[in-house]
């Protein structure tokens, strides 16, 4: 003879909500380990923009949870990493990794929800891709270069870094122009490559979160 087990409503929920705190700690965790791998782009930027993969565990969640896991995973991977490591940017290189993830995540986060399929997920991840760009050209042009400038000896300094790579570089909108966008453009690039080949994986994951 067997029994029916039921789940009442409140027990379901706070199962919910353990599991989805268990991913946004396990997918912070990771991140904030990648966010200690970094490495210059010779000839695209200036060596203090060093790409990581933080990212990708951050969509990977962004995917599995939605949006707000996404946002969670990302104030935890910048806080994991001030903790252990500190600022070595008086906070504007955490402050740009923070805005400039959340412009990749949310864009594809919110798309994916929508259209859950690989297709949808190819579109938010392009969509985040260029928004990223974007935010991330205008908060280095008005926020974060100025904001280096001022704790790190001025703007000319900053600049001479970038007509180091580029010739051309002669202002804060050239340097923006030919540093910042194509290095956030090979970011948003090897990102999206690695999280659609982690696609079926993210998939079974959201199935067991269902």
């Amino acid at each position: 003879m067997s029994t029916a087990t039921t789940v009442t409503p409140g027990k379901e929920n706070r199962i919910s909500s353990v599991r989805f705190m268990a991913f946004v700690g396990m997918f912070s965790a990771i991140a904030a380990v990648l966010m200690f791998i970094e490495m210059p782009i010779p000839f695209i930027a200036p060596p203090f923009y060093k790409l990581d993969l933080s990212e990708v565990p951050v969509l990977v969640g962004t995917f599995a949870l939605g949006p707000v896991g996404g946002i969670f995973i990302e104030i935890i991977k910048i806080l994991i990493h001030l903790l252990i490591k500190g600022t070595s940017t008086a906070y504007v290189g955490e402050l740009g990794n923070l805005v400039v993830g959340m412009a990749l995540f949310l864009p594809a986060g919110l798309i994916y929800k929508k259209v859950k399929t690989r297709k949808g997920a190819l579109i938010g991840l392009i969509t985040g891709s260029v928004v990223m760009i974007l935010a991330g050209s205008l908060m280095n042009a008005y926020v974060l270069l100025p904001m280096y400038a001022a704790a790190f000896g001025g703007m000319e300094g900053i600049l001479a870094f970038g007509t180091e790579i580029h010739a051309s570089v002669n202002s804060v909108a050239s340097f923006v122009a030919l540093c910042v966008a194509p290095f956030n453009l090979v970011k948003a690039i090897i990102t999206s490559i690695l999280t659609l080949l982690l696609y079926k994986r993210i998939s079974v994951l959201i199935k067991g979160q269902h």
